[in-house]
């Protein structure tokens, strides 16, 4: 059988170093086409995948509709509807990169319109299949924290100078900041393991000069199970903190170090190639009581998953690997974190 024909809209950094290697390493998926109109990313994007199709905008490709299975949007975060919704027009199934949409109202839109086509679509919460993540879940799944009560989680960066581009714009409308950012990782994350969220109280700052939108955020959530989620982001976090840290009432996990399938990616892996999504063993978590406690090997990561699910969905053998309604329900929650941080309150949901 014939790959499936992906197209791809943009090739910054999400284009070219998510996406286009992800899909060219999926049996049955081939880039067949890569939209951007940067002339510097046009020789990157024909170096790179000599048999794709490189096209300077998105009517070039909606020409081509026919001709394709399958659509990715890794573009700025204001043109992620649009470009979502005239896929589905073009009856193209759609990969939607996070954050999803600058609204919750305007992902919802994006789902319904999917659902009255009757065409698939899903969004890039690839961090679900980050090690980190998939230790967390397994953790969890042997009962040995006991009641759950607590669950902590940080993604932080060192990034003392603003960087000119759309994550640090002010406008409303490109979803800019670490909340919309980073935020969309760990909060989909915390949703995840522990689901609905009841009420929502945040600190959301901007702590570097000249800056428009939020660097700095702390996120509290209470899930309607009783479990407490705490998350942080920060572009100035100069020294390592635990990425995750879960309490139970009977033990603790802890768990440092960050996912590395992105550096591994940067630096020309790919799935299957030695080495692929395996942590170093020093940032191996530690389970337990005091000085009771244990090594927990940490899971390889799957980022390959993602597109293999999208395939087999296409095929029509499974689901989808992310309802976007679970991103509907994330960009309530970043909502509600950005309302709580300006009104100093705690917001229900």
């Amino acid at each position: 059988m014939a790959d499936l024909r992906v197209g791809i809209f943009g090739y910054g950094t999400g284009g070219r170093v998510f996406h286009a290697p992800l899909v060219d390493a999926t049996p049955g998926l081939t880039p067949a086409a890569i939209v951007t109109s940067n002339p510097d990313r046009v020789a990157q994007a024909r170096a790179d995948h000599p048999a794709a199709d490189v096209l300077p905008d998105a009517d070039a490709l909606f020409a081509k509709a026919g001709e394709l299975d399958l659509v990715v949007v890794s573009t700025p975060n204001r043109t992620h509807v649009p470009l979502a919704l005239q896929a589905i027009e073009a009856g193209l199934p759609v990969v939607v990169d996070k954050p999803f949409a600058p609204t919750a109202a305007e992902a919802a839109k994006v789902v319904e319109a999917a659902k009255a086509k009757g065409v698939g679509l899903t969004v890039f919460q690839n961090r679900r299949f980050d090690s980190d993540f998939l230790t967390v879940r397994k953790v969890l799944e042997t009962g040995r924290l006991g009641d759950v009560f607590r669950f902590e989680s940080r993604y932080d960066r060192w990034v003392p100078k603003p960087r000119d581009n759309w994550r640090e714009f002010g406008d409303p409308a490109e979803a800019g900041g670490l909340l919309y950012d980073l935020g969309a990782h760990i909060v989909d994350q915390a949703l995840q393991l522990f689901g609905p969220v009841s009420d929502v109280y945040a600190e959301v700052d901007r702590r570097r000069a000249g800056v428009s939108v939020d660097d700095d955020a702390f996120v509290a959530l209470r899930h309607t199970n009783g479990v407490r989620s705490h998350l942080w982001a920060s572009a100035l976090a100069g020294t390592r903190n635990p990425r995750f840290r879960v309490l139970g009432d009977k033990a603790t996990f802890t768990k440092y170090g960050l996912d590395v399938q992105e550096p591994q990616i940067k630096d020309g892996l790919r799935p299957g190639d030695p080495g692929w999504g395996v942590e170093p063993e020093s940032d191996a978590g530690v389970l337990g009581v005091n000085d009771d406690v244990e090594t927990v090997p940490t899971e390889v990561g799957r980022y390959e998953d993602f597109y293999a699910q999208v395939r087999d969905a296409l095929l029509g053998k499974g689901g989808f690997p992310v309802d976007p309604a679970s991103a509907v329900e994330t960009l309530r929650v970043i909502e509600a974190a950005h309302l709580a941080g300006a009104e100093r309150r705690v917001v229900t949901l």
